[in-house]
């Protein structure tokens, strides 16, 4: 099911998510929405805390940038390691319309567990590196508005509630 994503401004995109301990159907209905709304909505992730579930899930999908195989649902990830500093554009869904350069590290290792309860370790680099830094952000109520230069994102702020006083954001 396509669930509506939040928008900047939306309280739950800045709260701490809480951790998974139940591995159930539920569960893995709510990765499959959240896979179905990533794919509706264009993006590479998404993060639980993005359609307005409080729990430590998200769901990447880099293989339509030619990255075969770089699709996975994460319950509790947590970056274990990273290497190397880039700076790339960055987007989020939560943030339509808007992007500005990020850094990111270039490589990292990611443990987490799947829909069902097993241990995943993932060594990522490029692009799916940068989206699971960017996923796993948001589950700590974390925006890539947080991590661009003060001036930017005062730019970006200050375009967004003119967007919201005529009523075309939200």
């Amino acid at each position: 099911m396509i669930r509506p994503v939040l928008k900047y401004g939306a309280p739950q995109l800045r709260e701490r998510s809480r951790v998974v301990e139940t591995f159930d159907t539920e569960l893995e209905r709510l990765g499959k929405d959240l896979f179905e709304t990533m794919y509706a909505e264009g993006g590479v992730g998404l993060a639980a805390p993005q359609i307005g579930v409080n729990l430590r899930l998200i769901v990447c999908d880099v293989s339509g940038a030619g990255e075969k195989g770089k699709s996975f649902s994460l319950v509790n990830p947590e970056v274990i390691s990273q290497e190397g500093k880039e700076k790339s554009e960055e987007g989020c869904l939560s943030i339509p319309g808007f992007s500005a350069i990020v850094e990111r590290p270039i490589q990292v290792g990611v443990k987490a567990l799947s829909l069902w309860g097993d241990v995943i370790q993932i060594e990522a680099t490029g692009l799916l590196a940068r989206a699971l830094c960017h996923e796993i952000d948001h589950l700590d109520g974390i925006l890539y508005l947080d991590r661009i230069s003060r001036l930017k994102r005062d730019l970006i702020k200050r375009k967004i509630r003119k967007l919201v006083k005529a009523r075309k954001w939200g």
